[in-house]
């Protein structure tokens, strides 16, 4: 058995080598402690914020599935001029889907990367932020970037991993508060919903908590393709993503053993090096009643998905969800099903529709209300729910 001491050691060595990063971790630092920072350099590629004052790319540690301490990969922007009394606010982005594989990780992204489609919305969406005096912290989540897969829309994971950026981003900048809000879009939609949910940290504070088109009914996704219904050509390049998810969540599960020859080398392409856009290209000629086998056994995929479900949850902070009435990802009755079930239990929940947005618009058309969502929750008067 590897004593603590040489997991400690493991843990730093993985994220210099993984990260490629200029700033190792300090002599004196615990590399078990989650949130502790383990190396950070300035960024200048796509994922540097243009009105921050500096970005970093950094590395820091964190709790994966199964509670095993991990390292994890983000990055910190820092906004420009004087930080107020209490330190900057900080705003904690959980990212959208982008993929399983490490090129896929929102740190990497450059200007012809491949998951700059969807990246290239989500960093001018966080530039505002950063204009308007937050420090923005992003994380990679677990396994993108670094050693291991991604466990996708794993609830438990992501929400550690949002929340301990933001402990990492103190030790970056000590002009970075500790008080910080979640928000994120459709797969961090529903890991902002996780974040809401979970146990309060004592050094750090979350305030309030934003969720664009949070993912819901993932489970339903290979029913859909399965079933071959109409439009499910267009939930293929997800399914490759959750079945990849599912594995680095559980290596038991077997997800190429479900799936024809020709899906299974698409699904092999996901864990390598292709991410959304690439996927959804290399599975068009694929039918989507063809993906599976006919003998596919979904039990163990079903019980994933369903137990990462936010319907359950109790929130603890405030909460802002939007949700755009032309997105056909994350339909709006899906969304507002969602809304209903978390509303039983923690009323201060407030929920908009924007006319004629779809997945991807829905994250700009949403600023406006965000933003003054989160200034009127740092007033200490928090708009009131609409359960």
């Amino acid at each position: 058995m590897t004593s603590a001491k040489g997991r400690a050691a493991a843990i730093a060595a993985a994220a210099v080598t993984a990260a490629g990063l200029a700033t190792a971790l300090p002599a004196h630092a615990d590399p078990g402690h989650r949130g502790t920072l383990l190396s950070s350099r300035p960024l200048h590629t796509a994922a540097a914020l243009p009105s921050a004052s500096t970005t970093r790319a950094i590395s820091y540690v964190s709790e994966g599935v199964g509670g095993k301490r991990i390292t994890v990969t983000g990055t910190v922007a820092v906004p420009k001029g004087k930080a107020p009394r209490g330190g900057w606010p900080v705003l904690s982005w959980a990212h959208g889907t982008t993929g399983t594989a490490d090129a896929c990780a929102p740190s990497r992204d450059t200007a012809d990367g491949p998951a700059h489609d969807y990246l290239s919305i989500t960093e001018g969406y966080l530039d505002k932020w950063v204009a308007r005096g937050f420090a923005v912290v992003q994380t990679d989540y677990e396994g993108m970037g670094t050693p291991g897969g991604h466990p996708y829309l794993n609830g438990a994971s992501e929400a550690n991993t949002v929340l301990d950026i933001v402990r990492a981003a103190h030790r970056v900048d000590p002009h970075i508060g500790r008080d910080f809000y979640v928000a994120g879009h459709s797969q961090g939609g529903q890991a902002t919903l996780f974040t809401a949910a979970a146990k309060k940290a004592g050094d750090v504070r979350l305030k309030g908590a934003v969720s664009i088109a949070p993912g819901s009914h993932m489970a339903e996704t290979a029913q859909y393709v399965r079933a071959g219904y109409p439009g499910a050509e267009l939930a293929v390049p997800f399914l490759f993503v959750q079945l990849n998810g599912a594995k680095a969540a559980d290596p038991s599960f077997r997800p190429e053993d479900l799936l024809t020859p020709a899906a299974a080398k698409v699904l092999e392409s996901g864990q390598r090096d292709a991410c959304l856009a690439q996927l959804r290209e290399a599975g068009a000629s694929i039918p989507a009643n063809q993906v599976f086998r006919p003998d596919a056994d979904l039990t163990a995929f079903n019980a994933y998905y369903n137990a990462q479900e936010p319907s359950a949850l109790t929130l603890r902070v405030p909460t802002f969800v939007a949700q755009g009435t032309a997105d056909t990802s994350v339909s709006p009755a899906a969304t507002k099903g969602v809304v209903a079930d978390l509303c039983k239990r923690y009323p201060d929940i407030s929920y908009r529709e924007y006319e004629g947005a779809d997945h991807r618009a829905s994250i700009g058309a949403s600023f406006d209300d965000a933003f003054g969502f989160v200034q009127a929750v740092q007033s200490g008067r928090p708009p009131a729910g609409t359960c």
